[in-house]
């Protein structure tokens, strides 16, 4: 008599080791992170995460209207600002972004390198025992002999992957597939796409990108140094040390307006330097237009914008005359009405504090068509037809020597709301005309001169992103465009002599059978009745 051993009434269930655990989460999260899935999932995401970069005013771009954006909205605005929503580009969520979809696109695109060069290397398929099974098939009795055909279907077939493969019976069979580039055209697309990431953010990393005001009338600017940019934004890996040398200067510039008064035209004669020419002191000649850059020494210079300098002549008490000419920046782009501050400093008074006080600012209004409407000026449009200013003189500390920097464009209102600056006169002034203060100084409207806005842009990688950008859109269009297909052709001799030959022809549609009907009646059309053709 033999006994069995009852099982356990509770048996434990298995649990891997912690180390298996582990090890099987991050298998599962790489084969979910690499997945072609995951990846447009993320590239959609980095598309909707940077629409608030161009819905809402970026820091980098201008600061201040982000701060009147933060105060117009109350908390919801401090909200978005500790959110990093007006530093999109470079915040911690975009970042973390743009860093796995760089990740997943390397991590989905080696496997299917490796597969496409095992497929590229194998050759076509069989031919099927039963090619009456596949969706496209014909079949036919032609007089010809085997060998005869057998040269017509290398010739109808010559720009397919091919293999012939001989068959009983003194038949022989042909397995051709055609439309490889469309994995091409989708690897190409995945790289490019890879390409541009990698590049945009390089290009992040070592380049910069400055603006400076210079006046039309001879003004030179000098890529030196940061210092002589009104703002400046440099990449992670630039510390404006080693900026690509070259020099400008501004000859003219020339507006044209529209009847509405909207900007039509402009343009700039320039002479600039690089290289050898800083050396020799050699000036080459350039016309700069929007959107055609000057491209030297490894830069663009861009014409963006322009506006007015007012020169003001002051003639102290001494006798002694100063003249400036300050952009003023307007504050009506369709009438270009401008407001700024011209500063002076009386010279010949060499005691701190008394210099301190007899410091003079022309602040004010300039509009280049001026309409005096109830003593209010105001300009009708953009054009240089009567120019004139309403101005206020004040005279005090304007703060020149507080170590502090200050705007060209405006004084400090704190020493007007102290008491430190008054204002000693305000009136309107024609071209040529002038008033006197209380103690006998002169400021005098001389005329008006033109500046232009250049911007400087440096990025080695725009190259690269171009080519990938390219790479990326010809790989869509050939995954878009090609179809992979595959015909089999068949051909067995009769079986008595002087019975004919049959040829059987059959088709598949590797992706969208969509025009394949058509292209395969072609094709078999040609095979069985061997015309010529491709």
């Amino acid at each position: 008599m033999t006994t069995t051993e009852a099982p356990p009434k509770n048996p434990q269930p298995y649990r891997p080791s912690p180390a298996r655990q582990v090890l099987a989460f991050l298998r599962n999260t790489w084969r979910g992170l690499t997945s072609m899935r995951t990846a447009l999932v993320l590239l959609f995401l980095l598309a909707l995460a940077a629409l608030p970069g161009a819905l809402l005013p970026q820091r980098r771009l201008n600061a201040p209207k982000v701060d009147q954006y933060i105060s117009a909205h109350g908390w919801w605005g401090s909200l978005l600002d500790k959110l990093e929503f007006y530093d999109v580009y470079s915040s911690v969520w975009f970042s973390a972004i743009y860093l796995l979809l760089m990740i997943s696109l390397v991590g989905c695109l080696t496997p299917r390198s490796f597969e496409y060069l095992k497929q590229m290397r194998a050759k076509p398929v069989l031919t099927p025992r039963n090619l009456a099974r596949m969706p496209h098939h014909r079949i036919a009795r032609t007089a010809r002999t085997p060998e005869t055909i057998r040269e017509d279907v290398r010739k109808q077939l010559s720009g397919w992957r091919r293999i012939e493969r001989e068959e009983d019976g003194g038949g022989f069979s042909v397995s051709a597939e055609r439309g490889y580039l469309r994995e091409t055209g989708n690897l190409l697309f995945h790289f490019g796409m890879l390409g541009l990431i990698i590049f945009f953010a390089l290009g992040k990393l070592y380049s910069y990108e400055g603006q400076v005001i210079v006046q039309a009338n001879g003004g030179q600017f000098c890529n030196s140094g940061i210092y002589n940019y009104d703002s400046f934004e440099a990449g992670l890996r630039i510390d404006g040390t080693d900026l690509d040398p070259f020099c400008v200067k501004v000859n003219d510039f020339t507006a044209r307006y529209t009847a509405t008064n909207q900007a039509d035209y402009y343009h700039s004669h320039i002479e600039y330097q690089s290289g050898e020419d800083l050396q020799t002191g050699t000036w080459k000649p350039y016309d700069l237009e929007v959107n055609e850059p000057l491209r030297t020494a490894g830069d663009r210079v861009y014409l963006l914008g322009n506006g007015y300098s007012p020169q003001f002549t002051v003639t102290f008490p001494n006798g002694e005359k100063r003249t400036q000419n300050t952009q003023w920046m307007f504050t009506d782009p369709s009438t270009m009405l401008s407001e700024g501050a011209t500063k002076f400093d009386q010279p010949g008074v060499t005691d701190e504090v008394q210099r301190r006080t007899k410091q003079l600012a022309i602040t004010g209004l300039f509009a280049p068509s001026s309409f005096i409407h109830g003593g209010v000026l105001t300009s009708t449009g953009p054009q240089l037809n009567n120019p004139m200013v309403a101005v206020d003189v004040l005279r005090g500390d304007l703060g020149l020597d507080a170590g502090r920097g200050q705007s060209v464009f405006s004084v400090d209102q704190s020493r007007v709301e102290d008491g430190r600056l008054k204002r000693v006169a305000r009136k309107n002034l024609a071209v040529g005309q002038e008033l006197t203060l209380d103690d006998g100084t002169k400021v005098r409207f001389d005329g008006v001169n033109k500046w232009v806005n250049l911007q400087v842009s440096h990025d080695p990688t725009q190259g690269y992103v171009l080519g990938f950008a390219i790479v990326m859109f010809a790989g869509l269009g050939a995954s878009l465009l090609v179809k992979r297909r595959r015909v089999w052709v068949r051909v067995r001799p009769g079986k008595d002599e002087g019975a004919s030959t049959v040829i059987e022809v059959a088709g598949l549609a590797r992706t969208d059978q969509a025009g394949y009907g058509e292209e395969f009646q072609r094709i078999s059309e040609r095979l069985v009745t061997g015309r010529k053709g491709s």
